[in-house]
């Protein structure tokens, strides 16, 4: 595992409530997932400051089976302002407009869903066991707590972070992130209209002392 600074590469040792986002391994290394892969099977990442605080969550993002190469993580920190939000996913698929009754694949919505259950199940539609949008407030579509931007992704790889002052950390143990086919319209209720559910990741408390699985 490498843990160094963002900007020169140069190596550094872990400190106490530093986040680490993730430089994927080359796709090419890792193997592709099954139905039956779990969270602890995900390839092993090597990981890049974020943002420090002792207080954070995090979620290791797994493809579903219709663009198996997601590979990514989530971070969530506690900050004075509310909560601060990083993402890096790779392996998202190209952009295609919208043709017919077809919606465009990508920009792609991102959600907190109610339930860390990311398990495939069906996959004609992946993750249904992590339920819907989580709302604790019972709002409508586009202000949901978990409503989030949309990933944006260059040649397949989205890098986004934001502060949202919807929830804490303890708020969202235990749910799950997910990252949607089709863009967000923040209108359709009850879910924006965002399409197939493409991957998907538990969100779990953060131990600086420990690796992430």
């Amino acid at each position: 595992m490498f843990y160094g600074n963002y900007y020169s590469r140069e190596a550094i040792p872990p400190q106490a409530g530093t986040m680490y986002m993730p430089q994927m391994q080359q796709m090419s290394q890792v193997q592709p997932m099954t139905h039956a892969h779990s969270m602890q099977s995900m390839p092993q990442a090597q990981y890049m400051p974020c943002l420090t605080g002792f207080n954070s969550a995090y979620a290791v993002v797994m493809a579903g089976p219709d663009y198996p190469s997601i590979t990514g993580m989530v971070t969530f920190t506690d900050v004075p302002s509310g909560v601060m939000v990083c993402a890096d996913i790779s392996g998202l698929p190209p952009y295609k407009p919208a043709a017919g009754e077809k919606q465009p694949v990508g920009p792609f919505g991102f959600h907190i869903h109610e339930k860390g259950h990311c398990v495939v199940g069906d996959p004609a539609k992946p993750f249904e066991a992590c339920g819907g949008h989580w709302n604790p407030t019972n709002q409508p579509h586009g202000n949901h707590a978990g409503d989030f931007p949309v990933l944006l992704p260059d040649n397949g790889h989205a890098r986004m972070s934001f502060i949202t002052d919807k929830f804490k950390v303890s708020d969202i143990l235990g749910r799950s992130v997910m990252i949607h086919e089709n863009p967000d319209d923040y209108r359709t209720q009850p879910a924006g209209n965002s399409g197939k559910r493409i991957a998907c990741g538990e969100i779990k408390p953060w131990n600086a002392f420990q690796q992430v699985q």
